[in-house]
């Protein structure tokens, strides 16, 4: 999960979950913890069910919820988590399958407050920190353990010594890596292994939007819409407000340059950070630029036209930038879809920061054939 962090995961429902078990609502949680095919949901979209019958979150996008949520009242009812499988090929796939192509497999469990406390609180840490997930085995189903770069709670059940070392390193290397997946640990011999989901969670992703303008105002909304933490930075104080800028998290005066190199050089960005350049005057764009292209970003962007994009692909070739350098800049920013207002630039913006995460091409699905979800992600 190397995305944004968030957006559909369990983290995203457990203000409400929590809510339902402090007042004494039991409740269920179905994460997908397998997909196969052009499933719409990634690994680790949750969905939560209340005994009295509330539900929020989603598995599918619809596909599969009725089916789901009935096997969540009864899992409430037995206390026993089940794995369950949906595929386009059930006989009864228009009831309860993935209509829309795909198959996922869907695990349904109690949710235990104290440990979803804990993972509560070490989300609102800038920590990451990783859920291991029995899904199937010889031990019943659930979440057991919670791990971070230096702590865990909660354990698995095995008798072999080396193997819960070995899997606390395994997971620590994923979670370094922010990544997510299953993984076998052997119990005891004769027996069936445990499959497990190791699912990480990351601090969110950083959206940089530099230049206070009302194109930054939609910007970020757009980013933060995205599961971006949204820092806004302008050298001009009466621009850089928070009113200005309501979505941001944050609201920086400084010069953007020195913003952003102090940034780095305290090792707050990295290979999902993206950085949009508003600024719209070469004072502040190119030494910006020369900073952000020498980073970790995934996503470099400036907005202007493309004589404004042609001169600053100018100044910073006779700052010796290569050719290889440049083409990590988005110039002009965002994809070709027509807009002009501030709120069609910044959904042209998101688009081209989703279809660079993703692996998309930006065209209409509808001129497209293959798999529309089931594609490698180049961050």
């Amino acid at each position: 999960m190397s995305g944004t962090g968030g957006h559909g995961d369990l983290r995203d429902l457990l203000p409400v979950v929590l809510g339902w078990l402090d007042a004494g609502r039991r409740c269920a949680v179905a994460t997908v913890v397998a997909t196969f095919d052009s499933a719409p949901r990634d690994v680790g979209a949750a969905m939560a069910v209340a005994a009295d019958g509330a539900v929020a979150g989603s598995v599918s996008g619809g596909c599969v919820e009725a089916a789901v949520y009935e096997r969540a009242l009864a899992v409430l009812d037995t206390g026993r988590a089940v794995l369950d499988r949906y595929a386009v090929s059930d006989e009864d796939a228009f009831a309860a399958g993935l209509t829309c192509g795909g198959t996922i497999e869907v695990l349904v469990e109690s949710a235990d407050a104290t440990l979803l406390h804990r993972l509560d609180a070490a989300v609102r840490t800038p920590e990451p920190v990783a859920a291991v997930t029995v899904v199937s085995g010889a031990e019943p189903a659930g979440t057991r353990l919670l791990v971070g770069a230096e702590s865990t709670y909660g354990s698995l059940p095995t008798p072999d010594a080396q193997a819960a070392p070995a899997l606390l390193t395994e997971v620590r290397a994923m979670l370094a890596a922010g990544e997510s997946g299953i993984r076998q640990l052997s119990t005891a011999p004769h027996t069936e292994p445990l499959s497990m989901l190791v699912q990480a969670y990351l601090p969110p992703a950083r959206m940089l939007v530099f230049g206070a303008t009302d194109f930054a105002a939609a910007v970020s909304s757009a980013g933060a819409f995205l599961g971006y933490r949204v820092t806004v930075c302008d050298a001009r104080p009466v621009f850089a407000t928070a009113e200005r800028v309501p979505d941001a998290a944050e609201v920086v005066v400084d010069w953007p340059h020195r913003y952003l190199a102090r940034e780095a050089a305290a090792g707050r960005l990295d290979r999902r950070t993206v950085i949009c350049v508003l600024t719209h005057d070469p004072r502040f764009d190119v030494p910006l630029l020369e900073v952000a292209l020498r980073g970790p970003a995934a996503y470099v962007g400036l907005l202007g036209s493309r004589r404004t994009a042609d001169d600053r692909l100018a100044r910073l070739r006779e700052r010796g930038f290569t050719e290889a350098e440049l083409r990590r800049l988005s110039a002009p920013i965002g994809l070709d879809l027509g807009g002009r207002t501030p709120a069609e630039t910044a959904i042209s913006v998101a688009a081209e920061i989703v279809a660079c995460r993703r692996g998309g091409t930006g065209r209409r699905l509808t001129h497209t054939d293959g798999p529309i979800h089931d594609r490698p992600s180049p961050h």
